[in-house]
Formats: C-alpha cells, structure tokens, sequence
C-alpha cells in the first residue's frame, strides 16, 4: 500500500495462542518483518525488542507502533541475525515462520536464541509445517521446492539442543484457517514449539 506495507500488521494467531497466559516483561522477536507480533506484544504490555534486516520493514513497524500508541514500548534494531550475538536476556524470545528458501543457519540462530532467555523465561518458535496450500509462487512453496524440508516439532527441538533444565511446554503440529489476499480460507499446518 501506499505505506509501504506488505503484511497484515496483525499478530501471528499461533503467537497469541502461546503467550495470552504469559505475564508480560521483557520480549525478544527474531526477524520481526513489520512488526505484526512484536505490536500485539506492545500492546499487551510488553517491552519488546525487535530484529530485522529490512529497514523498509523496521520504518513500517515505527510508523505502526507510532499510530497504535505504543512507540515507547518497542525497540527497533536493524541486525542481520546470521552474524548477530545476544547481549541481553528477555522473558520471551519469539522467532515465527523463521525460514528461508536459500541457505540460511536457521538452527544455529535459534541456538543463539537460546541464550538470550533469562532463567524462567519462555522460548516460543513457530515455523511453517507445510508448504501453504494453492499459493503457487508464495514463500512457503518456494521453500519447499527449493530448500531443505521443513523442520516438525521434534526436528526443531533436536536442533536446539536444549539442556536438561529446560521445559518443553508444547512441541506441536498445529492446523489453523487462514485468508488468502483475495478473502478466501486455507487451512495450514504450523509446527509450536514452546
């Protein structure tokens, strides 16, 4: 639009599903696009921090964050996540449809991640369980025809190699309806992992 907007600028449902029972405090979003979750968050409460490379993608979330009230509440950082390191701990660190369809170290930035959890906070990765149905030429397809399979659950917790002293809350496939642009529903598959 003439905003420069691409995305909804709505939450991602599986992200409000997961952290509605959270108190808020500190958030991290890894690859926060235009700022759909780290709003919502704001919006809850939150304090959030959120990375992205695009800074055409940071300046829409600023502008959306400014015209929702909640500017003060969100830290936009322009950071390229294959080469970023966690300086800080959050109560919740988000990372949601974190793929790409070309070489990429996801697993290895989720590791990272890991380690900007403070004690007692949460971890939540949502991540696409199957290419999006019909949306011939969307991210999801080109994903599947081009890079690796995509990671279920128990693929994604392997690869964070997790301590002992951490609790899997949810590891799971998930099916929810979504809108295509033209206002029709799919259903799609999203895997929790939390």
């Amino acid at each position: 639009d003439e905003r420069g907007q691409v995305w909804s600028g709505r939450v991602n449902p599986a992200v409000e599903r997961e952290v509605t029972d959270l108190a808020p405090g500190a958030a991290l979003e890894l690859g926060s696009g235009e700022g759909g979750d780290a709003l919502w968050l704001a919006e809850q409460g939150w304090t959030v921090t959120a990375l992205e490379i695009s800074a055409t993608a940071l300046a829409v979330g600023a502008a959306q964050a400014a015209a929702r009230g909640v500017a003060d509440r969100i830290t936009w950082v322009q950071a390229d996540l294959v080469t970023w390191r966690p300086d800080a701990e959050y109560d919740l660190v988000t990372s949601a449809f974190f793929h790409s369809p070309f070489d990429f170290p996801r697993e290895e930035i989720l590791r990272r991640a890991t380690r900007a959890v403070a004690p007692g906070g949460t971890l939540l990765i949502v991540g696409h369980g199957a290419p999006p149905p019909g949306l011939a030429g969307g991210h999801g397809r080109e994903h599947a025809a081009s890079g690796p399979p995509l990671p279920g659950p128990a693929e994604v917790l392997a690869g964070l190699g997790l301590p002992n002293e951490w609790a899997v809350e949810r590891s799971a496939v998930v099916t929810r309806e979504a809108a295509l642009p033209d206002g029709a529903t799919i259903e799609v598959t999203d895997t929790v992992v939390r």
